[in-house]
């Protein structure tokens, strides 16, 4: 077998994970007893968000939401904005 099989790769980084950003998922439900605006420094506070260099949010749409909540992430699915829109809340864009 050829040196250069032998050993590890070490070194390379892709271009495509150095741009990648840690995003959290939250569900819609775990937004339930929250009051006011929600964002991503509302959610770490509450220990919803955990982990080190998460700088994005992505909001889902599984369960029920029945306060009226402004909602700031990157990123909505469309059922999660349907249910904070029907809950009488707004979903914004960042």
């Amino acid at each position: 077998m050829p040196l250069h099989r032998r050993l590890p790769a070490k070194g390379f980084t892709s271009v495509f994970n150095r741009e990648k950003k840690a995003t959290a998922v939250v569900n819609v439900g775990r937004l339930d007893g929250l009051e006011g605006t929600v964002d991503l420094a509302v959610l770490k506070e509450k220990g919803i968000v955990k982990g080190k260099g998460i700088t994005r949010l992505k909001i889902l749409g599984d369960g029920e939401l029945n306060v009226a909540l402004t909602v700031r992430a990157n990123q909505f699915s469309k059922s999660a904005t349907a249910k904070v829109k029907a809950a009488g809340g707004k979903a914004e864009v960042v």
